[in-house]
């Protein structure tokens, strides 16, 4: 006799059936909670890749600015690497080269000191956004790119050092706005204005929040600026949500291809002797910069590493999964027997 022909278990399947269900709700309850987890740590191994690879650049313009100011040092690391690395030697079967020629042989034990290879990185392409001008070709203030935006490009001083580098220049007058977390309350939207002035003779960088005058940040470099404000978003909330490796070009707008190319074009930026000149080109397909989302830039990605913090926490307080899903397993015998 089958059991749809037996009344006494199919009152016993049909009471089950509840409990089936709430188990069924549970399991799918424990396999997003799994998979939100999962996306969480692919988002933050990837950041760790970015992290590390930022880090190998730093150690090689670090290493190769050295070798500029101490010639021993650049002797030393090119020992080290003929050292490492032999080259082969000078003998009649490599004598010539791929196009037959011979080259030359040198006796002298003078050698000459290799020049260091450039490290190959991926260079991001630097389009330029095409953005509103008057009838005298002059930009329209405020120039607004996502959630950054440009009230006032300055004036450049090419005479003096300490207002550019290699990677950006800093105008006096420069004036920007850009929407990220408030110190006060993270979880929240602020405005902060971010001026560059001059107090003798030397770059003053502000960032001052629209809602808190009180909470402005002054420091020698847009970095500096930066990092304080990043620290006191980890203080406020008593956890490391965002790392406090600052992006202060960034986060000013010194470095958006749009307002840089501007910069750059403004007269006196020829003189600019440390300032590494960039190429841009004019988006032709509509292309426009996509804005970093970085969490010491963007509000969103900040929110969601909030979010993550706060769930990995919420999630310590949990009973292991071998104890929590030990009931779900319950009635698994009679289940199947009823299936077979």
């Amino acid at each position: 006799m089958s059991y749809l022909e037996n009344p006494s278990r199919q009152r016993h399947v049909l009471e089950s059936s509840g409990t089936f269900k709430q188990k069924l709700g549970m399991l799918k309850s424990l396999i997003r909670e799994t998979l939100i987890e999962n996306m969480a740590l692919c988002d933050e191994i990837s950041e760790v890749q970015e992290l590390i690879l930022i880090r190998s650049e730093e150690r090689k313009f670090f290493l190769k600015k050295l070798c500029q100011l101490e010639p021993q040092v650049e002797i030393e690391v090119q020992r080290i690497i003929n050292q490492n690395f032999p080259q082969p030697s000078n003998t009649a079967s490599n004598a010539t080269n791929k196009k037959g020629k011979k080259r030359p042989n040198n006796d002298t034990n003078e050698r000459k000191v290799a020049k260091p290879r450039k490290s190959v990185s991926k260079v991001r392409k630097k389009v330029v956004q095409l953005i509103p001008l008057d009838q005298s070709g002059r930009p329209i203030f405020p120039i607004v790119l996502g959630n950054l935006t440009i009230h006032s490009l300055g004036e450049v001083l090419s005479d003096r050092a300490e207002f550019h580098c290699e990677d950006a220049i800093y105008p006096i007058g420069y004036v920007s706005t850009r929407i990220y977390a408030s110190i006060k309350e993270p979880t929240v939207k602020c405005i902060y204005t971010c001026k560059i002035s001059d107090a003798n003779g030397l770059p003053r960088f502000e960032i001052a929040p629209d809602n808190d005058e009180s909470s402005t940040i002054v420091g020698g470099s847009p970095d500096i600026c930066h990092s304080l404000l990043l620290q006191s978003i980890n203080d406020t909330l008593s956890l490391n949500v965002v790392s406090t490796r600052p992006r202060g070009n960034d986060f000013f707008g010194l470095t958006h291809p749009t307002i840089l190319n501007l910069i750059q074009s403004s007269p006196g930026t020829r003189k600019c002797v440390n300032y590494k000149w960039s190429k841009f080109e004019v988006s032709k397909n509509g292309d426009h910069y996509v804005e970093d989302p970085d969490t010491c830039l963007n509000f969103d990605s900040l929110q969601r590493s909030i979010n993550y913090c706060k769930y990995k926490m919420a999630a310590s307080c949990i009973p292991p999964l071998s104890q929590s899903t030990d009931h779900l397993l319950e009635g698994r015998d009679t289940f199947s027997e009823y299936l077979g």
